[in-house]
C-alpha cells in the first residue's frame, strides 16, 4: 500500500530499527534527554523534540506508553488495508503491529527512540511552557498526527555491532495531517537526535513505487545508496526497496 509522507518500510510488521557507519559515541546527556518516556513503560512523561512555535503547527516529543493505542492506529492505516480481500487480516496484522511497539517502547535501549508529532493547540500554553519535559495526565494521550523511529541497526545478522549505523523507520502521518510539513519536522527531529547522539549518517528504505515519499526524501537531502531486489519482486514482481542515506553536517 502506497501512501504519502510514509516510509513503506512497515509493511514488514514495523520490525526496523537502526545504525550508523560513524560508530558514534554514547552521548549520556542525549540518551537522558530522548529517553524520557520511551524506554520507562511505567512514565507518563514525554519530552520535547522540537521547541514550541507559532509557526509550525505541531510539537514533536517522544512517545509515552498511553501513547500505545493511536500509535498502533497511525501505522496500521498508513501500511495495511482495512477492505479488499485481504481486509480480514487488518485485525491481525494491528494485532501484530501493537505488540511490536509495545515491546520497542519498553525497550532500555540507549539508542532508540519513537518521535510523534501532536497538534500544538493540542497542549495548554501553561504546559508548553514547562519545556524541555511535558507532564501529563496518567492515561491521556494527545492526538497524534504523525510518527518516526530511530535507532541503530546492521545491516545484517554477521555484522559487526560497531558496525551498526542509525536507521529511520515507519514514518507514518495520519490521513487528515498530510502535506502539511508533519513527516519533514519528524524527519529534522531525528536528525537532531542523532547529531546529540554522536552520528552524521542516517539510513532508511523506501518503496520504489512511492513517489510522493521518495519526493520528500530526496528533498530533504537522502541520496540513494541502492536498489534491493527480493524473491518477492522477481516471483510476484512486488516492488523493490531503495536504500538511502543522508550524510549530516
Amino acid at each position: 500500500m502506497s501512501t504519502f509522507d510514509v516510509d513503506p518500510l512497515t509493511a514488514a510488521m514495523t520490525h526496523q530499527v537502526s545504525r550508523s557507519e560513524d560508530g558514534g559515541q554514547n552521548n549520556s546527556s542525549a540518551v537522558q534527554r530522548y529517553d524520557k518516556g520511551v524506554s520507562n513503560p511505567a512514565s507518563d512523561r514525554g519530552e520535547f523534540v522540537n521547541p514550541p512555535s507559532n509557526t509550525f503547527p505541531f510539537l514533536i516529543r517522544t512517545a509515552r506508553q498511553n501513547d500505545l493505542g493511536t500509535l498502533t492506529d497511525v501505522l496500521a492505516n498508513s501500511f495495511h488495508a482495512q477492505d479488499g480481500p485481504f481486509g480480514w487480516l487488518y485485525p491481525l496484522l494491528r494485532m501484530g503491529i501493537y505488540e511490536d511497539l509495545r515491546a520497542r517502547l519498553r525497550s532500555q535501549s540507549p539508542h532508540h527512540a519513537c518521535l510523534v508529532a501532536i497538534r500544538n493547540g493540542a497542549v495548554p500554553d501553561v504546559m508548553r511552557k514547562t519545556v524541555p519535559t511535558l507532564a501529563v495526565s496518567p492515561g491521556v494521550s494527545d492526538p497524534v498526527a504523525g510518527t518516526v523511529e530511530i535507532g541503530l541497526r546492521a545491516q545484517s545478522l554477521w555484522q559487526p555491532r560497531n558496525q551498526q549505523h542509525l536507521y529511520l523507520s515507519n514514518l507514518a502521518v495520519k490521513q487528515e495531517y498530510r502535506r502539511q510539513g508533519v513527516a519533514r519536522q519528524l524527519l529534522l527531529a531525528c536528525e537532531r537526535i542523532a547529531l546529540d547522539w554522536g552520528y552524521k549518517d542516517l539510513y532508511l528504505h523506501v518503496l520504489e513505487d512511492n513517489l510522493p515519499a521518495r519526493r520528500l526524501y530526496l528533498g530533504s537531502g537522502y541520496e540513494v545508496v541502492n536498489v534491493e531486489s527480493s524473491l518477492g519482486h522477481w516471483l510476484f514482481g512486488r516492488p523493490r526497496q531503495i536504500f538511502l542515506h543522508k550524510r549530516l553536517l
